[in-house]
């Protein structure tokens, strides 16, 4: 069992500054979208993001300096447990997705002696779990910045050339030497004349004013996956706007927002739900029908089954992203109480009360009590 300072390369005593620096580090070196799909780095992307996820919260890395990992599950980690692929990218999301330290994650683009690369975007996608568990193609209209028509994104006017910048040598960048106590530094930065690019337009395109693009709307289609939960994303490459003067155009980082369905709790891929049941049902044993996100299925209730027990439906739940197989459905079956009777029934319950006026002493305990919590913990989460 690893050591979670270890795993982010910390000391014990490391501050909160410095896990995070760690971690944003190490996360960045490790990326699922960094690494071809390699299954090395995203399980190491998943363990250092767990180990984050533990110290950076003060009462659990509280927990966990005194009792180790056994202290979180032992009911201090407020839930801890192993973190999926889907949970270690939201995390990471959660606290470094604000697309200002995206660009190192995923390259930046431009640079001295060329054209500049467009900028990313980040849009939002609001699905519903019918479409997480089929997976959909959305159509999204966009406003990008686009090529000039008129210039064909040079920026220079039709006729006319673009003059490589005499300031940095058509370069883009250029060198300043400072002098201190310490001897002379030398630094290097984007030409003030060419702003970083190298050229000069000397005759504006007159459309777009020598940019070499201009505003437009595109339609974009996005495939996203079965399984997919809020918090995640994808990344379109080369599909955001266009760079200055034919550069390479920037990324659409594509976000999902899953709505909640009101008969589901959502777990990753596993789904809770629950039904209600009569008496008769639980005592004598029933078929009953289960909803899952798109239809029903049926349900054998075995005679005497307590009110609050948990079936579990294998391959009922959400499908697994990007992988073969699906999570659970668990099922919590609880007693139906009519707030109404007839008076046909009030005489049998009457009769029923005088055959069973109490628990026997063997029955107690049985019951199911809780309620989501009891579910999981059915599942020794």
């Amino acid at each position: 069992m690893a050591d979670f300072y270890s795993v982010l390369e910390v000391e014990r005593s490391a501050s909160d500054d410095d896990i995070k620096k760690a971690y944003r580090k190490l996360a960045m070196k490790y990326h699922p979208d960094r690494n071809n799909g390699s299954k090395e780095a995203e399980e190491r992307f998943k363990s250092i993001t767990e180990a984050y996820d533990v110290l950076r919260d003060p009462q659990k890395r509280a927990v966990y300096d005194r009792y180790g990992e056994a202290g979180l599950r032992g009911g201090g980690g407020a839930g801890f447990h192993h973190v999926d692929l889907s949970e270690a990218l939201g995390i990471f999301m959660r606290d470094f997705g604000g697309f200002g330290g995206l660009d190192e994650l995923f390259g930046g683009r431009g640079g001295g002696g060329g054209s500049r690369g467009g900028a990313d975007i980040k849009i939002t996608i609001p699905l519903t779990l019918a479409e997480v568990v089929t997976g959909v193609d959305k159509k999204i209209n966009i406003k990008l910045l686009e090529p000039c028509g008129h210039c064909e994104g040079s920026g220079a006017e039709p006729g006319t050339k673009q003059q490589r910048c005499q300031t940095c040598g058509g370069q883009g960048e250029v060198r300043r030497a400072q002098k201190s106590f310490f001897g002379q530094f030398v630094t290097v930065v984007p030409c003030p004349t060419c702003h970083g690019e190298g050229r000069i337009v000397e005759t504006p395109c007159k459309i777009c004013r020598g940019e070499g693009r201009v505003r437009g709307d595109r339609e974009i289609t996005v495939k996203i996956p079965p399984g997919v939960a809020t918090g995640q994303y994808m990344t379109l490459r080369g599909v955001g706007n266009a760079g200055s003067h034919n550069g390479p155009r920037g990324d659409v980082h594509v976000l999902f927002e899953v709505a909640e369905d009101p008969r589901f709790e959502r777990d990753g891929e596993d789904l809770y739900t629950e039904i209600l049941v009569t008496y008769p049902q639980l005592v004598l044993g029933s078929e009953v029908s289960v909803p899952t996100v798109s239809s029903h299925v049926p349900l054998s209730v075995p005679p005497g089954t307590q009110s609050g027990h948990v079936f579990h439906l294998r391959g009922r739940g959400l499908p697994r992203v990007n992988a073969s197989g699906s999570g659970d459905l668990h099922v919590r079956v609880q007693l139906w109480t009519p707030e109404r009777v007839t008076d046909e029934e009030r005489q049998l319950v009457a009769r029923l009360a005088e055959l069973q006026p109490g628990v026997p002493a063997d029955g107690r305990g049985k019951g199911g009590g809780g309620f989501w919590a009891k579910m999981k913990e059915a599942l020794g989460a």
